[in-house]
């Protein structure tokens, strides 16, 4: 008698992760839907605190968890697949063959979804799904290293990347400038923002919105943060507090000393609350040691207090969400563009800039809506996308089929 080999059993979800990836996945579409409907997006940075409001700056701001948090819970979920039983090669092979997938869905399903245009002139942003791909591609080599020595290489990414600002290459951003050479591409790749060309003088352009240090660092450290989720759970709560507030405390005396962490200092304001308001006002591209301690700190703070706490309804919803991230985060580009598109249409206001692939530019004076209708259009975006994503999960449960961890 052949004895045929059982598949390694599925290791259990862990509800306060699938949450707290919900919740910054729904705070996703904030942003995303913020980007298309309102007026102003098209006009200034939401963070300028010359032009912007305190209301306008935390619709901005309080979208700052949800890359940290996503990346950082991407590498975990790794670790939790060798926690459960994949073997490691096997594990490797997955991460190459996602990135590489990853990485083909931000210039196509993402770019398309996000411009609703096939010119390829403009290659796209490279955005999220970019850094997370081409950071599984390295986190494959790093997990046949130590944990400790992963743990070690991911924080000190993070810590350490803020020593290279002081190395600044012209960014480009088109004609009459030279188009940067290869060495400048690639450090716009790793470190700084900019246009890049990456097929040439004569193809398409791209711009590098998230250069990949220390997005590499954060899914490293996440990778390392996993081994939390095998230990016992009053032992792991213990140190989530510790971590979590040593994190943000951490932020707080740092961002104040102006000593390190960020290009940009803090100052005095016109008053004290747009002077908290700088103080919060870190980096995101590429994302400064203090704006990952500033989101990161508090969400681990978050999965420490929701452990141990029944979820109720709403929770139950987010954990929905964080069962499907990538599934949500192609629809929710379609869902926040074609409720733009939709609204824009019936009241009458234009269109064009909608389709457009280079975005936001030359974008008529009475496009858009005001604040007040972004939220409205953003709750509204949430309801739509929840029956189709719990069909996914409830699909993803059932099913055991190879493609679906690429979707």
């Amino acid at each position: 008698m052949v004895i045929e080999p059982r598949p390694a059993a599925r290791r259990p979800r862990i509800d306060s992760l699938d949450l707290l990836r919900g919740l910054v996945m729904v705070i996703m579409l904030l942003d995303h839907t913020r980007d298309f409907v309102h007026a102003d997006a098209w006009r200034f940075d939401p963070t300028d605190l010359g032009r912007t409001t305190p209301l306008l700056f935390f619709t901005r701001w309080i979208t700052h968890f949800c890359a940290p948090v996503f990346v950082l819970l991407a590498g975990t979920g790794a670790r939790l697949q060798l926690a459960g039983g994949k073997p490691k090669r096997e594990l490797a092979r997955f991460l190459l063959s996602r990135g590489v997938w990853l990485i083909f869905l931000e210039f196509t399903a993402v770019r398309v979804a996000a411009f609703y245009n096939f010119d390829y002139r403009f290659l796209g942003m490279m955005q999220v799904i970019w850094a997370i791909g081409a950071s599984m591609l390295v986190l494959a080599a790093l997990i046949w290293l130590p944990v400790k020595a992963i743990a070690a290489i991911g924080i000190g990414m993070i810590g350490l990347h803020n020593l290279l600002d002081h190395i600044s290459v012209k960014p480009w951003f088109g004609p009459p400038d030279p188009p940067p050479g290869f060495g400048a591409s690639i450090w716009f790749i790793l470190h700084q923002q900019s246009v890049i060309l990456p097929f040439g003088p004569h193809g398409p352009a791209a711009l590098v919105l998230y250069p990949l240090i220390p997005w590499i660092g954060v899914l490293a450290a996440g990778y390392a943060f996993g081994e939390l989720y095998l230990l016992d759970p009053q032992r792991r709560r213990t140190l989530l507090l510790r971590l979590g507030v040593a994190i943000s405390l951490g932020f707080i005396v740092l961002r104040l000393s102006n000593l390190y962490g960020d290009p940009t200092p803090w100052s005095v304001q016109r008053d004290s609350g747009f002077t908290v308001l700088s103080v919060l006002n870190t980096q995101k591209y590429p994302p400064s040691l203090l704006y990952l301690m500033m989101t990161l700190g508090p969400a681990l703070l978050f999965l420490a207090w929701v452990e141990p706490r029944p979820t109720g309804r709403f929770g139950q919803a987010l954990i929905v969400f964080g069962r499907v991230p990538l599934f949500y985060y192609l629809l929710q580009w379609v869902t926040a563009h074609g409720i733009a598109l939709g609204l824009s249409a019936l009241a009458g206001k234009p269109t064009d800039q909608l389709f457009s692939n280079l975005p936001f530019q030359n974008v008529p004076e009475n496009a858009g809506f005001e604040l007040w209708v972004v939220y409205v259009c953003w709750m509204g975006g949430v309801l739509l996308l929840y029956p189709p994503c719990r069909w996914y999960a409830g699909v993803k449960a059932r099913r055991r089929d190879w493609w679906l961890g690429y979707l």
